[in-house]
């Protein structure tokens, strides 16, 4: 198969990443089913995609006609079978549970084409621990888009030990077709590049913070002050989730039973006490509709 030849793309999971990742596909002019178990998550992706593509009209960054064309090429359905019984390739993009992803494998492995192929956006569960749940374990790698995938560019594209030349190159070419920078990682690593780098600083900010040597918001202001990064650690972790933050640590504490990586006190409370970041209204921070946080 050539990216020539790719024209169905299939996400599963409808949260914030893959209903982005969804729309990137058809912006990209692939035809794109989006799935997810919950209807009512369905029709609140598609109202904020449509939201985001009129928003996108007024600012220039997209013509009235190009916005037609690519929602016309995203359908949303609650059936894992009709999602994916086109599909050339499917990107899972569900909550960051190991044995829910199994399962969601060995499903896909059973109902997608067998030129399909299976891609997890997981940002810490290697694709081997679940390429072994199919029959195509050289069919099956990450593709690790980053929050929020219509704004940022960067995709890590991890390759398991039995993925193959040919799929690498294919989820390589396919980020090119949907306008991102798609980045070999040779290994699998738990965590890959990114939240590696990004994990350790979050990780040092908050043993600062319970340490009483800075306040969270002094900290995020000397991260972008002096270190010149666009937001601080505590920022990211509110713009992404602290739920997210935590299941992403917890993963590596369990793979590599480092105790540096055994998420901190303060934010288990954040969890226990809902205070999740933006999507909550308050985590770190407060926010309110189009404000910044306080």
């Amino acid at each position: 198969m050539s990216i020539h030849e790719i024209s169905h793309v299939a996400v599963v999971g409808a949260g914030q990443m893959g209903r982005q990742i969804a729309m990137l596909s058809a912006l990209g002019g692939l035809n794109t089913m989006l799935m997810d178990t919950n209807p009512s998550v369905l029709v609140t992706a598609r109202d904020e995609l449509e939201d985001r593509m009129n928003h996108w009209v007024i600012k220039e960054k997209l013509t009235p006609i190009a916005r037609v064309k690519a929602l016309a090429r995203l359908t949303a359905t609650t059936s894992l079978e009709s999602a994916v019984a086109q599909a050339d390739v499917v990107i899972e993009a569900v909550v960051e549970k190991l044995a829910l992803k199994r399962k969601i494998f060995a499903q896909l492995d059973s109902l997608a084409p067998r030129t399909a192929i299976l891609a997890t956006n997981s940002s810490t569960i290697a694709s081997s621990q679940l390429g072994s749940q199919t029959t195509r374990p050289e069919k099956v790698l990450n593709m690790h888009f980053f929050f929020p995938p219509l704004q940022m560019t960067c995709v890590e594209i991890v390759r398991g030990p039995k993925t193959s030349d040919e799929t690498v190159e294919m989820a390589l070419a396919l980020c090119q077709r949907i306008g991102q920078t798609g980045i070999l990682v040779q290994k699998e690593i738990p965590g890959f590049v990114a939240n590696r780098i990004l994990g350790a600083i979050e990780r040092e900010a908050l043993a600062l913070y319970e340490a009483g040597i800075a306040d969270f918001k002094d900290i995020d202001l000397i991260c972008r002050q002096a270190l010149h990064h666009p937001i601080g650690p505590f920022e990211i972790m509110d713009l992404s989730g602290n739920d997210v933050t935590y299941l992403a640590m917890q993963q590596i504490y369990e793979e590599t039973g480092d105790p540096y990586w055994k998420p901190p006190a303060t934010l288990v409370r954040k969890l226990e006490e809902g205070l999740l970041g933006r999507k909550t209204g308050t985590g770190w921070y407060l926010y309110s509709e189009d404000t910044a946080p306080r």
